[in-house]
């Protein structure tokens, strides 16, 4: 699970529990304007992980860590898919951010600056 919060012009995504253990990273911190998107991952056209470096994959119980995936790069942090968002960047490490989050309305109103 991440928590998704804002402080001035940037966006702090910290990874939570032991997710921190499985994902190999603790905190992700974006500029806000480097978010170009954010939506349910339901509306995601592609489920594909690719390959895991470093990270964790364990089969409908936990995808998390950097996923490579035709030349990009991909964080994932998911337990609950329906709880789970995908966040667009741009001029970032990661082209996309998957992460489960506790409300993802709320979240993707946060990224959203509505």
């Amino acid at each position: 699970m991440v928590s998704i919060s804002k402080q001035k012009d940037h966006f702090i995504f910290e990874v939570k529990g032991m997710h921190k253990l499985w994902a190999f990273k603790s905190e992700l911190v974006i500029p806000a304007d480097h978010v170009l998107n954010a939506f349910p991952f339901s509306e995601h056209e592609n489920g594909r992980k690719g390959w895991r470096a470093p990270g964790t994959y364990v089969p409908y119980m936990i995808t998390a860590g950097t996923f490579h995936l035709d030349g990009t790069k991909i964080f994932w942090d998911v337990v609950n898919e329906d709880n789970s968002i995908v966040v667009v960047l741009k001029d970032e490490e990661f082209k996309e951010l998957i992460i489960e989050v506790e409300d993802p309305a709320t979240a993707i109103k946060l990224l959203s600056g509505s």
